[in-house]
């Protein structure tokens, strides 16, 4: 009988709180529904499902075999699973001839909010398989250019997140996972998934942002950091989507990398220097729409060298050509007015030695409201849609053009090679790399060191409070058994 009433005055009071965060998570839940209802939905008639996306794709690969190819990666980390789909694009593929093409990786999709994106890879694609064709532009010479290319393309590097925003959560840009803390105390376990009194006791949170789960600059946080927006993850590469893409491009080893986005955010203090790019005219917010970026994202320059001024010539040129001079070009840390640490560009410029790594913005509405994500991140009319489809892959075809030209130029670069490193940590399926990039040697194996730390750290001070709370709560119980000694008259 102790021990039942033990164990109910023991747990009543942390029962009680997690049964109202999820009641209060309900109600704010259902308030949010009702809210988003007014803001603008997906277009069903202009933007293919996830899955109906997929279904096109394989259709060209089916139908030119010759041309395209499909693979599918599927990993999982702590019972969450993720799978990337990759499609590789080489003109009559000879196993002997693709290592001397100019290599291009291209992603699509990492923020699951940004549909718009996944629909410029399947005009892409559909031009590659000369489905459709591009206007103005000669047949013999796109022929002659993509002959010299092998292109691999991710259509939706977010898959799990594409289908939380198909299920009506507009605003997210994170993945799908979803971390469950589990407390076992004598025979009564407690779980909360998702509610309040998850972020006391996670070390993880629900949901990381793929762009901040890169080694390069991982886990800073400036003064305006979002954890709703930003989480970087428990450590770098922690999420299954970002340690596929790692391996993809440690294999491929690609001369050109373009990470696409859209709904760019400017803050206020970097809007005159955006002007110096697009002229004194400030009747339009046009310019806060698009952008060519370069690195780097985690700190306001860009690098030094011939590289980064064959970058900034290749940006200078589309933006003329397809911006018409209304497109952002430099770093992105520099432009946008913020800092962000740990993303997919910087990574593969600085890590894996890719001499041309850009980011595109290829559409905002600045003038829609923050919450209204649908509409700030994705074009909501027939007209625009086809403006930036159209644009956008003209851009493309114009950059495969130029990138094997620069690099011929960028003869002094040297060679990738990589090394295996033996890891500390399981979730990086047993390694480390180091490879020579263009300022010399250089490794991850310090800052994941530190990062390991760090998570230990968390352990510890996690361990810390639930054996306080053990200690307290055993106090209680043997003040509550003690037996009451009434005092006797002498």
């Amino acid at each position: 009988m102790a021990r039942g009433l033990y164990l109910s005055s023991s747990h009543f009071i942390l029962i009680l709180l997690a049964s109202s965060l999820q009641v209060f998570q309900t109600l704010v839940y259902s308030a949010d529904n009702h809210t988003r209802s007014s803001f603008t939905q997906i277009n069903r008639h202009l933007y293919h499902s996830s899955v109906d996306l997929m279904e096109e794709i394989k259709g060209f690969v089916h139908r030119h075999p010759d041309k395209l190819s499909i693979e599918t990666f599927k990993t999982e980390n702590k019972g969450y699973k993720a799978e990337i789909t990759v499609v590789t694009y080489s003109r009559n593929r000879r196993e002997i001839d693709d290592r001397s093409k100019f290599r291009i990786l291209l992603s699509f999709g990492q923020h699951g909010r940004e549909l718009i994106t996944s629909e410029l890879a399947l005009r892409i694609l559909s031009v590659l398989s000369e489905e459709k064709f591009l206007p103005k532009m000669d047949h013999a010479i796109l022929r002659d250019t993509l002959d010299r290319l092998l292109v691999k393309i991710i259509p939706m590097e977010n898959l799990n997140g594409r289908k939380l925003v198909e299920a009506g959560d507009l605003c997210e840009r994170r993945n799908g996972n979803s971390v469950t803390f589990v407390l076992s105390y004598s025979d009564f376990t407690f779980i909360w998934k998702d509610i309040g009194l998850l972020g006391l006791f996670s070390v993880a949170g629900r949901g990381v942002d793929l762009n901040r789960n890169w080694s390069v600059d991982w886990g800073k946080k400036e003064k305006d950091y979002d954890p709703y927006e930003e989480n970087p993850g428990i450590s770098p590469f922690s999420e299954p989507e970002t340690q596929i893409m790692r391996k993809l491009s440690k294999s491929f080893e690609p001369h050109m990398w373009v990470n696409v986005h859209s709904g760019m955010e400017v803050t206020a203090n970097s809007v005159d220097e955006i002007y110096k790019f697009v002229g004194p005219d400030r009747s339009s917010n046009s310019c806060l729409d698009e952008a060519l970026f370069m690195p780097y994202d985690h700190k306001n320059t860009t690098p030094d060298g011939l590289p980064s001024q064959k970058m900034r010539l290749m940006l200078e040129n589309l933006n003329h050509l397809h911006c018409h001079d209304r497109c952002m070009i430099g770093s992105g840390g520099g432009s946008v007015g913020y800092l962000a640490h740990g993303t997919a560009t910087d990574y593969m410029y600085d890590i894996v030695g890719v001499p041309m790594a850009f980011t595109f913005e290829i559409y905002g509405d600045g003038t829609a409201s923050s919450r209204d994500c649908f509409k700030m991140f994705n074009p909501t009319d027939q007209k625009t849609y086809t403006r930036v489809l159209d644009d956008w892959s003209a851009a493309f075809f114009s950059l495969f053009k130029l990138g094997p030209n620069q690099l011929k130029e960028i003869h002094s670069m040297p060679a990738v090679n990589i090394e295996k490193l033996v890891s500390i940590d399981a979730y990086l399926e047993g390694y480390l790399m180091a490879r020579s990039s263009r300022y010399g040697k250089k490794t991850e194996v310090l800052d994941l060191g530190m990062q390991e730390i760090r998570t230990y750290f968390r352990l510890f001070l996690l361990s810390s409070v639930l054996l306080m709370f053990m200690f307290c709560t055993r106090i209680s119980k043997s003040q509550c058994s003690r037996p009451n000694i009434s005092t006797m008259p002498l």
